[in-house]
């Protein structure tokens, strides 16, 4: 029988190919949130029913029997904050995000995907590192 972890990466690489050949776009969900305003109309409505998938799927699952775990905040929400901006930052400096880059960027062999991809995991192996076994977190 195949693992939810496994059907769940299948799903969203059928997304992410069913997104870039339908419609060739890349599904990187910065990029989509970040054209979802008002001012934003061109292909607006698309984005917000990828958007809509993410917070319909979980939902879904749950109501066909599904286990869908609760999430747990266990550190401090400033430091919650202080991540998120940190992540929204790192989008717009790397012109992508984790999704857009690791995901799609490295399916398709793109150089700076991967550049990008490696720089996101050398700095979690890093912050991990720092956090656990420096400051003994």
């Amino acid at each position: 029988m195949i693992g939810e972890a496994a059907l769940g990466g299948a799903l969203i690489g059928a997304a992410v190919v069913l997104l870039w050949i339908g419609i060739g776009h890349i599904a990187g969900i910065s990029g989509i949130l970040a054209r979802v305003p008002a001012g934003c109309s061109r292909g607006r409505g698309w984005r917000l029913a990828f958007l809509g998938g993410l917070i319909a799927a979980p939902l879904l699952y749950g109501l066909a029997g599904g286990t869908v775990p609760a999430p747990a905040v266990t550190h401090d929400p400033w430091l919650l904050v202080c991540g998120g901006l940190l992540v929204g930052f790192g989008s717009q400096l790397g012109n992508g995000c984790t999704s857009g880059h690791g995901v799609c960027g490295v399916a398709r062999l793109s150089r700076r995907s991967l550049t990008a991809t490696a720089t996101f995991m050398l700095a979690a192996v890093a912050t991990v590192f720092v956090s656990r076994h420096l400051l003994g977190g």
